[in-house]
């Protein structure tokens, strides 16, 4: 049995002067350690990180005034994002969509006129002027040609029938006609909708009796084919109805104006929160909430407007994920407490900018979830997450037929913060977006502005096993600069790219230089100690480091850091050594050997000191707990040798987990830091069965997982094990007591993660999410194989926190 944190070498130590004969070197145990500590009034995010100002204290001491310049860069950075942050974006102007809000009407009754001639004139402002061009809306990526095309057309519809800007009309059907082959183009990008607003605009352009230069009638007859071909597919498909009026501005009368407005439009009386749709209904069905929609609109935003309106909260959220990913949330915490309080507000509202967009909604519901908010699943049966717990509801939505891949992910995300067994609707929703993401990965079709290596990586590792630094390195290594989205009109967000990035680059690297001191520290203590003198026994300092540095690692958890790492390195050391009941009891007993000596003299010094420490920070002697946790884990490691040499028959799955989850090994290393994080952990905290319950799911989690992993070598070896004894309960099948194991260990995580998020609680927010962030490190390493078997791949991981630069790609 080889637990966590504690490698267990058989019994050739001496115990109380009784030698056994020597055993094989066991392995290192590595320190599980949490995260970092702050306080928020309600639960602070998971992830924190060091705030840009406290992160050049280690760089301070080598740059001088450089460094100084380079902190006043970054307060820079950091305030463009605040303001960001607490104001949104305001949303870059659509051609498209400010062309088919210029064709609305002045009111019946009046002279024939545009009833936002400010649209018009933005329109004949806003062409390109270059020698061939003529073109309206984004330009400059080859990969987006059917959206100049697109907008092009709706601007030329727009001045038409106003009778305005002759030349401009002119010039902008010499473009068209110039690039009519990219109609048919499978290679470039189309809008949403393409294959039948082009096609519908180009009827509509007929009807006006105008004519494309340089396109024959079968050319045109082509692209008008488009829109019937699609049409019948939607058709036949039986779940296209929502994207088919989503793109009503393509199909003129043909549709229903006033069956579609009762199907979908909205609160605020647009389409979709669509200008154009919401213009094309305006124009055909002289409806008057979408009038007011638009008037809302284009008082807001002037002389255009947006592809998408509103769109605050995504882009919020959105920003608050990035800057939670990159490592870097820790600066804005007031930002992001102001803006989540909001977002919990418009949810319990049922806001319709949040209940209504797939990714929006999932994002809200995780976010608002790990940050304590108390926020369920499904609020009532069509709100929340639950009118995305089908297959079918993607299918047959908008994003669906976008084939949107950032939506699946925010699904999946999402379904990955269960707390409770009886939460199907995350459960099905888990299962599903899996496997559409599958297939798109495999088919090779994900969004444009989604990187596949997102799509893997969030597959591979889902929330429960990502520790936070190795995390922020893959994203800031992988961090990709908003470029062009897509919906009806391509769009640029203007996100603060450059400020996020770099804040999170100085924020890891500074971040760095602090546990690479805390390294030379931890090595000069293992010196002192002469555990180097163990030559049956591993010490190694950077892989017992690397659970603390990855997840607790602001710049005021240094203490912390060590304090994990050097009990770490003893658990790791430490097997049957003990059988000592009285802590001051050692003068009567005696050592068998020097090698006993040194182990027991680093083990009582170590814990006397740390105690000592602990005891400024808890305003109280801690001594007792901590040497409880060493003779329990004695104890418990003492009956495991028992069964192996006794020969006895096997115990139950419940007398071998009584002992098997206290000799995982974290109760020595858990404990111990916990006293360092921040908060003062009362005795009667200490004792209650809160701290007891978040002690025993973890342990759970660790010694089950390891058991799988380990439970092919332990069959071999004679040991017992959790899978093997219940495997007699199903007719010797490994597999099916693998399965059983699994679904146990669910369950002990979807408990630890709701007593981390639900409000209140005796065990201080800080500690309690340190026994979340140990679940983590245990889960990332017992994923595939026994990671305490693959020292390797601990080490490489080790070296990418610790020491590894970070490789980003200069441009």
């Amino acid at each position: 049995m080889t637990p966590l944190g504690l490698a267990l070498a058989a019994p050739h130590l001496s115990i109380l002067g009784h030698r056994s004969p020597a055993a094989p070197r066991p392995r290192s145990g590595v320190a599980r350690a949490p995260p970092q500590s702050h306080r928020c009034r309600r639960m602070p995010q998971l992830s924190v990180q060091p705030r840009a100002q406290q992160t050049g204290s280690h760089a301070a001491r080598r740059g001088g005034a450089g460094v100084l310049e380079r902190d006043d860069k970054q307060e820079v950075r950091a305030t463009a994002i605040r303001e960001w942050l607490l104001s949104a974006e305001a949303p870059p102007p659509s051609a498209y969509d400010t062309a088919w809000v210029a064709m609305v009407p002045a009111p019946a009754g009046s002279t024939p006129a545009p009833r936002y001639p400010q649209c018009v004139d933005w329109i004949l402002r806003n062409q390109r002027h270059g020698d061939d061009d003529g073109s309206w809306g984004p330009g400059g990526d080859p990969s987006l040609r059917k959206d100049p095309l697109s907008s092009t057309l709706a601007c030329v519809l727009a001045l038409t029938t106003w009778g305005a800007g002759g030349d401009a009309v002119a010039r902008g059907l010499r473009f068209i006609g110039r690039n009519w082959s990219c109609v048919t183009d499978g290679s470039c990008d189309a809008p949403a909708g393409f294959d039948v607003i082009f096609p519908g605009m180009v009827a509509r352009a007929i009807g006006m009796g105008l004519e494309i230069p340089l396109v024959s009638q079968a050319d045109v007859d082509a692209v008008l084919r488009l829109r019937d071909s699609e049409l019948i597919c939607m058709a036949a498909s039986g779940s296209g109805q929502a994207f088919m009026a989503y793109v009503a501005e393509g199909l003129g009368d043909v549709l229903d104006w006033d069956e579609a407005a009762a199907a979908y439009q909205r609160k605020n009386g647009s389409f979709f929160d669509s200008p154009a749709t919401t213009a094309a209904a305006a124009i055909h069905s002289h409806n008057d909430r979408a009038l007011d929609y638009l008037d809302s609109v284009v008082s807001k935003f002037g002389s255009t407007v947006p592809t998408v309106y509103p769109r605050s909260a995504y882009y919020q959220l959105r920003m608050v994920d990035t800057l939670e990913k990159m490592g870097i949330s820790r600066s804005f915490l007031p930002e992001i407490n102001t803006t989540l309080d909001m977002i919990y507000r418009s949810w319990l509202a049922n806001d319709e900018e949040i209940m209504l967009d797939m990714a929006t909604c999932a994002m809200a519901f995780r976010l608002l979830r790990l940050h304590g908010y108390n926020i369920s699943s499904a609020k009532r049966r069509a709100d929340g997450l639950s009118q995305f717990s089908s297959e079918s509801s993607f299918h047959g939505s908008i994003q669906g037929h976008l084939n949107d891949t950032e939506a699946l992910l925010e699904l999946l995300k999402a379904s990955h913060v269960q707390i409770t067994d009886d939460e199907l609707i995350l459960e099905s929703i888990g299962s599903w977006s899996t496997e559409l993401l599958k297939e798109q990965l495999r088919s090779g079709k994900t969004s444009r502005h989604v990187d596949p290596a997102e799509v893997e990586h969030v597959l591979k590792f889902p929330f429960h096993s990502n520790v936070d630094r190795l995390e922020h390195r893959w994203n800031i290594e992988h961090f990709k600069k908003q470029g062009f989205q897509m919906l009806k009109s391509a769009y640029r967000s203007c996100h603060p790219d450059e400020e996020i990035l770099s804040l999170a680059v100085d924020a890891f690297h500074s971040s760095q230089a602090a546990y690479q001191e805390e390294l030379q520290c931890v090595e000069r203590w293992a010196k002192e100690m002469r555990l180097d003198e163990l030559d049956y026994a591993r010490v190694m300092p950077l892989t017992c480091l690397f659970p603390s540095a990855s997840t607790m690692f602001p710049t005021e958890m240094s203490e912390a850091r060590i304090v994990a790492a050097k009990t770490n390195i003893l658990a790791t050391i430490v097997d049957d050594l003990f059988d000592v009941r009285e802590w001051d009891a050692y003068e009567q007993v005696g050592f068998c050997s020097e090698r006993v000596e040194i182990v027991f003299r680093a083990v009582y010094d170590t814990s006397n000191d740390l105690a000592a420490r602990a005891a400024a920070v808890q305003n109280r002697s801690v001594i007792h707990h901590i040497a409880e946790r060493w003779a329990e884990m004695a104890r418990v490691m003492m009956v495991e040798a028992g069964w192996r040499m006794s020969g006895r028959a096997a115990p139950s799955m419940e007398e071998y987990m009584a002992v098997a989850e206290p000799s995982f090994g974290l109760g020595t290393t858990v404990l111990t830091f916990l006293f360092f994080v921040g908060p003062e952990l009362r005795e009667d905290v200490v004792r209650g069965a809160e701290y007891g319950e978040l002690f025993r799911r973890m342990n759970i989690c660790g010694r089950l997982l390891n058991d799988i992993q380990s439970c092919e070598r332990e069959k071999r070896q004679g040991k017992i094990n959790s899978v093997l004894l219940l495997a007699r309960h199903h007719g010797g099948s490994v597999e099916a007591a693998k399965a059983e194991v699994r679904r146990v260990i669910a369950a002990s995580r979807r408990e630890l993660l709701r007593m981390l998020v639900r409000e209140g609680g005796e065990v201080p927010w800080p500690c309690r999410r340190e026994f979340w962030n140990i679940s983590k490190v245990v889960h990332l390493f017992y994923m595939e194989v026994d990671g305490y078997a693959s020292p390797k791949e601990m080490m490489r991981a080790a070296n990418e926190v610790v020491f590894e630069p970070l490789r980003i790609a200069r441009k």
